[in-house]
């Protein structure tokens, strides 16, 4: 299995980049190998891996000067900026434990993470400043700093390192806990790809830090590679720079590598730069369609799958062409086995538990293994499809369990569908199960709504001609507005 991902790129180079267990580790290791290579830039100001390493120390001065408690929770509330991936270091290698704030928290859910996480210090936005400060805690710009230079501190792998937000595998709001050694992990498994790893690569940190997908991919593997990650404070704004920035590779969930693919389908191909290869995308289901479609311009999509409480990376697929709708095989130094369908996972990458919710950190493990939620298989050559989630299975009167995304899957295959959402409706009394489809209306040489929902009814009708008569749509609605979205641009089947 290791070597799946082990012989993805050149055996020199993998020879240079080892595990390492800690963020200091790591931190030591860029500006020691790549001291004057581009690492962050703003587009104003760039700033070599020497020069981000002497920034974070003496960020690191000022965290140390505010006399805080011994692995004190210091909370970030910034957007994707030069700042941010700063503080984020900062933070982590001086002792610290860092909660990375999302940037579209109201006031009052800021105050009351602040309380639900023990936190003792707050850097903050400029923009966001008036939320802030009245909090019982000591309240710090983000671009605060000192003239003095500190070192990193010393740390083991088994310290918490930050507390990330997540719905849990077993529902409300969560604080995951994740050690220096799982940050290490998730950052270690997402440096490998079809690729030379170490030419110089050019990122955007389009995906919020705040996100588990956005921390680890989208900006730790980024660093162990010695990439040039672009900073990004509006996506909107950030994606009309595309073509200057000519990006070699773009970590996107979903959502976001279909605006990319309809911009291309607008002004060419030639909008994303010219240097575009590869796709790294994720936190939601990837459509098969999608991967074929960024294809025929060039692109290829690497998809793969991970949790919050796996800090992100548990599998990844270096063949979608092949098998475009699994999610991969499992990256090494981990553990997976199927317990009555569902899948769990053992290994350095999982959480150490829900921040003050032993009742919940129990539900979700069991002797260091977490229950993950997710219904899966593996095919004969070990690769994980992943196949539904638990909580949301459909239970029918006649005692059958219908896992809607096992129907969702038929029609993700078909390139007019943009997105669908499969649910639990009532018909005539009666529960039954429905389907609402958002058409990609480009795909359609006539969009006169009458034709588009006629062809669309159509293929339900295909659709349930595949499935056991108990999984059948009973109801379908064609949508003409977007779908609700979480955070991570997955269609929110709560509020729609």
């Amino acid at each position: 299995m290791e070597n799946y991902f082990f012989n993805l790129i050149p055996k020199e180079e993998l020879e240079k980049l080892p595990y390492l267990p800690t963020l200091v580790d790591l931190l030591e290791k860029v500006n020691r190998d790549y001291a004057d290579r581009p690492a962050v830039s703003d587009m104003v100001n760039t700033y070599t891996y020497r020069q981000y390493y002497e920034r974070i120390g003496k960020r690191r001065a000022l965290i140390e000067s505010l006399n805080l408690s011994k692995g004190a929770k210091i909370a970030v509330f910034d957007r994707n900026t030069i700042d941010a991936m700063e503080l984020f270091f900062a933070i982590t290698t001086a002792g610290y434990t860092v909660v990375m704030l999302p940037a579209q928290l109201p006031a009052p859910a800021v105050a009351g993470s602040v309380k639900k996480f023990d936190i003792e210090a707050i850097f903050v936005r400029d923009e966001f400043m008036p939320m802030c400060e009245a909090l019982p805690i000591k309240v710090l710009r983000a671009g605060e700093t000192s003239d003095k230079f500190v070192p990193c501190a010393s740390v083991k792998k088994e310290d918490l390192a930050c507390i990330y937000f997540t719905g849990g595998t077993t529902g409300a709001p969560k604080g995951v806990m994740l050690s220096q050694g799982a940050m290490m992990r998730g950052a270690f498994n997402g440096i490998f790809m079809p690729d030379s790893v170490l030419k110089p690569h050019r990122y955007i940190a389009l995906l919020p830090m705040s996100h588990i997908f956005g921390i680890v991919r989208g900006f730790l593997s980024c660093i162990y590679t010695g990439a040039l990650i672009y900073s990004c404070e509006d996506i909107k704004g950030m994606i009309g720079k595309i073509p200057a920035i000519k990006p070699t590779c773009l970590v996107v969930v979903p959502g976001m590598a279909e605006i990319l693919l309809g911009l291309v389908k607008m002004y060419g191909v030639g909008f994303l730069g010219g240097e575009l290869h590869q796709l790294i995308c994720g936190a939601a289901n990837v459509p098969p369609k999608l991967i074929a479609m960024f294809k025929q311009f060039g692109i290829t999509l690497l998809e793969g799958y991970g949790l919050t409480e796996t800090a992100n990376l548990v599998s990844g697929n270096a063949n979608v062409e092949d098998r475009p709708e699994s999610v991969g095989q499992p990256y090494p130094a981990q553990e997976l086995k199927l317990v009555n369908g569902e899948l769990w996972v053992k290994g350095e990458n999982v959480m150490m538990g829900y921040y003050n919710d032993p009742q919940a950190t129990a539900e979700a493990m069991e002797d260091g293994w977490l229950k993950t939620g997710d219904l899966a298989r593996f095919d004969e050559d070990g690769f994980l499809y992943i196949t539904g989630r638990i909580k949301n299975i459909i239970l029918l009167k006649n005692g059958e369990n219908v896992s809607p995304e096992a129907i969702e899957e038929h029609f993700y295959m078909d390139a007019r569908v943009r997105d669908c959402l499969v649910k639990e409706v009532e018909k005539d009394g009666e529960k039954v199960i429905g389907i609402e489809i958002l058409p990609r209306m480009d795909s359609f040489e006539n969009q006169d709504p009458q034709f588009v929902g006629a062809e669309l009814h159509k293929l339900v009708a295909e659709v349930n001609a595949k499935l056991p008569s108990y999984m059948q749509i009973a109801v379908t609605k064609i949508r003409t507005e977007d779908f609700k979205r979480t955070g991570a641009m997955k269609v929110d089947r709560k509020n729609n």
